[in-house]
């Protein structure tokens, strides 16, 4: 009998444990735990988080910094690790009642901590893949070098060689070289695996309950009418960028020649003094537009006082001392990589870090003595300022109010450094005048950076954005990309581009390093709007384009307001933050316009005779041979010199694979063919300059 009561006891134990999990499956029928408790939950929680991602961000620096298949694995290990740690995290969250939470910052950390984004990825190998990816193309894109077609055994870095090359060189041919070759160093061995990677993220944020990658990351803004609000804005803006571009293609035409870039055209991509044509500032020689009168690039006389790349990092530290910032942490000036080390290969793309515990940042840069770079390392350090600011927040919040906050931070102290009277203040401008030509110069070449970057900004994510949902397929990855490109920017490449070989945004390093992009877009509208309220606030009253902030009476009170600022990280909706700055909670092109009005009036006087916009149908000629290139031996077409003797047939005849021309000849019989090969190439060579169409 006992047996018997005890077995029909445990069977009514059991039937109650069923019907117990039942019930608790049901939301309405389980009590969720309280507000109390989830503010502990949320404290205990931004312990373990901060420790757990300062190992991550340790992994992510060493790795950047020593690029070896042992620091790759320990990347990957240490981010399958946050992946597994967010998800059940977001696991436990779901025990709690937070979305009837009364406290705005309880729900709105528990709202952050249970979006899991890319973690969501249930399949561990996928994710381990996924990360996977992630490191290859890092390396892919780092590891990339341009090999000289008549001596494959002198290979070029993009940093600095090749970025020099475009800088620097006004050889119409040799810049072609440089840009073609890391287009085939880096993109085309990029196409395969981002194809993979963008499968993956989808698959990963669809388990989060996004559509698709890009919608995640717009979700980012907390704005319904985003992607709306940005196309506003940039109708406001392209009539200044298609004054900008009429007049620079002009000036390009007194360099190269109408042949190579047509009045109505748009402007051969490698010939604007940047690998992705992004800014234009290093043509600024070409296009000055009162070249007699004084010059604002400083680089000369860094040179001359002898500047390192540490003395223009204490530059930017004593400029954010001014403000009445955050002094740099001395852990800082000890960890940063202030230039490309000898001895290992590095990720050469600046970028600032934030390792989340015992104030430790850092800036990892290949910095080279130059103006375009001291600026680089006040925005960079613009960044560290931002980290430094908000560090007592908890983790979630440890972000720009929105991603376009940390970028326009970085750029709006850098709109204060280049004005010709900061650049007086601190020793680099020797003379000091006040003349409208000289203003017009200096706008120029801010516009160079500014205004010419707009459409790149925005294009980047439009692509990608395309990509995620499906509009754009990987057979049509670089068409697509290039008609935005024609389309936005007004350039177009200078050679014929395969779309079944060619992947030229994954020459962009934010492509592969999987970077959403918009934000320096958005960064380039509000910080001209968060320059022209720390100006007001420091008390200057004149031309905006002439304001530096640090020089004010009231600079304190500008400095406070910006440390006001920075220190909510993330912890309100956008507009909060921006209203403290600015005193508005909107996007807006007015200050920007503002910034430029000299220049605007100038450029249309200036263009009264000029095509403003550019006919997409015109593409540059190009001599076949004379770019490394090869004609088939029928005249049907040049192949690249990235096509030719790959293994795939180019030419209807396919004499870019024949053996003679592939290999190296053994005997004197082949050697008598290839040198016949030789003298019908030279043949056909001179009478054809190649149009690509």
């Amino acid at each position: 009998m006992p047996q018997v009561s005890c077995g029909l006891n445990m069977a009514r134990f059991v039937l109650y444990s069923v019907v117990l999990i039942v019930l608790c499956s049901v939301p309405t029928h389980c009590q969720k735990k309280n507000e109390s408790e989830g503010v502990i939950f949320l404290e205990e929680y931004d312990i373990r988080a901060k420790e757990l991602q300062n190992r991550a961000v340790i992994a992510g620096w060493n790795y950047q910094t020593n690029l070896t298949e042992e620091n790759a694995k320990k990347q990957v290990e240490l981010n399958l690790e946050v992946a597994k740690f967010s998800k059940d995290v977001a696991t436990d969250a779901s025990e709690y009642d937070w979305e009837n939470f009364s406290n705005f910052t309880v729900k709105r950390l528990f709202s952050m901590i249970t979006t899991l984004g890319t973690a969501a990825l249930e399949d561990e190998e996928k994710l381990e893949e996924y990360n996977n990816l992630l490191s290859e193309m890092e390396e892919i894109y780092s590891t990339g070098q341009a090999c000289e077609y008549d001596d494959p055994e002198t290979c070029l870095d993009l940093n600095p060689d090749l970025e020099d090359c475009m800088a620097d060189s006004t050889d119409y041919n040799r810049l072609l070289f440089c840009w073609e070759g890391w287009r085939d160093a880096a993109g085309r061995r990029l196409a395969d695996p981002y194809t993979k990677f963008v499968e993956l993220s989808n698959e990963a944020v669809r388990a989060d309950g996004w559509n698709d990658t890009g919608e995640y990351w717009r979700s980012w803004y907390e704005t319904a009418d985003f992607q709306q609000q940005l196309e506003n804005i940039y109708q406001e803006l392209q009539p200044l960028y298609q004054n900008l571009h009429a007049y620079v293609r002009r000036k390009l035409i007194d360099t190269y020649g109408a042949e190579m870039v047509n009045a109505e055209g748009p402007i051969p991509a490698h010939l604007l003094g940047n690998m992705w044509a992004q800014t234009w500032g290093n043509i600024y020689n070409l296009v000055i537009p009162f070249p007699n009168k004084p010059s604002i690039d400083v680089t000369d006389e860094m040179v001359r006082q002898g500047y390192d790349a540490r003395r223009m990092f204490n530059l930017s530290d004593e400029f954010f001392r001014e403000m009445g910032q955050i002094p740099m942490p001395d852990s800082f000036w000890e960890r940063t990589m202030y230039t490309r080390p000898d001895d290992r290969e590095v990720v050469c793309h600046a970028s600032a870090w934030d390792f989340y515990l015992d104030n430790d940042v850092r800036i990892k840069m290949c910095t080279k003595v130059n103006q375009e770079d001291l600026v680089t390392v006040h925005h960079e350090m613009g960044h560290i300022e931002y980290f430094l600011q908000y560090a007592h927040q908890p983790l979630p919040f440890r972000e720009g109010a929105n991603p376009g906050f940390h970028e326009a931070v970085g750029d709006l102290l850098a709109l204060s450094v280049s004005t010709p009277a900061h650049l007086n203040k601190v020793g680099l401008l020797p003379e000091l005048v006040d003349d409208p030509e000289v203003d017009i110069n200096f706008l120029m070449q801010m516009a160079l950076e500014k205004i010419a970057f707009l459409p790149f900004g925005y294009l980047i994510d439009q692509w990608r954005w395309r990509v995620f949902n499906g509009d754009i397929t990987p057979d049509k990855y670089n068409e697509e990309w290039w008609k935005l490109r024609t389309q936005y920017q007004g350039i177009v490449p200078p050679v014929p581009r395969n779309p079944d070989k060619d992947f030229d945004a994954g020459s962009k390093y934010h492509v592969p390093a999987n970077t959403p992009y918009i934000r320096y877009f958005v960064s380039f509208v509000i910080q001209f709007q968060f320059h022209e309220a720390m100006c007001s606030l420091s008390g200057f009253s004149g031309e905006l384009h002439k304001c530096d902030a640090s020089a004010g009476a009231m600079k304190e009170i500008a400095g406070s307001r910006l440390a006001e600022m920075l220190r909510m990280g993330k912890s309100q909706p956008w507009p909060e933050a921006f209203e403290v700055l600015t005193g508005s909670r909107a996007m807006s092109a007015a200050a920007i316009l503002q910034y430029f009005a000299p220049l605007i009036d100038w450029l249309e006087k200036q263009n009264e005779n000029e095509t403003l916009g550019w006919d997409n149908g015109w593409t540059p000629p190009y001599d076949c041979e004379g770019t490394g290139g090869f004609t088939c031996l029928d005249g049907s077409r040049c192949v690249r010199p990235a096509d030719k003797c790959d293994g795939i047939q180019d030419c209807d005849d396919n004499s870019d694979e024949d053996p003679i021309l592939c290999e190296t000849p053994n005997d004197d019989s082949s050697i008598m063919t290839s040198s016949l090969v030789v003298v019908l190439l030279a043949v056909l060579a001179s009478t054809m300059m190649t149009s690509w169409t």
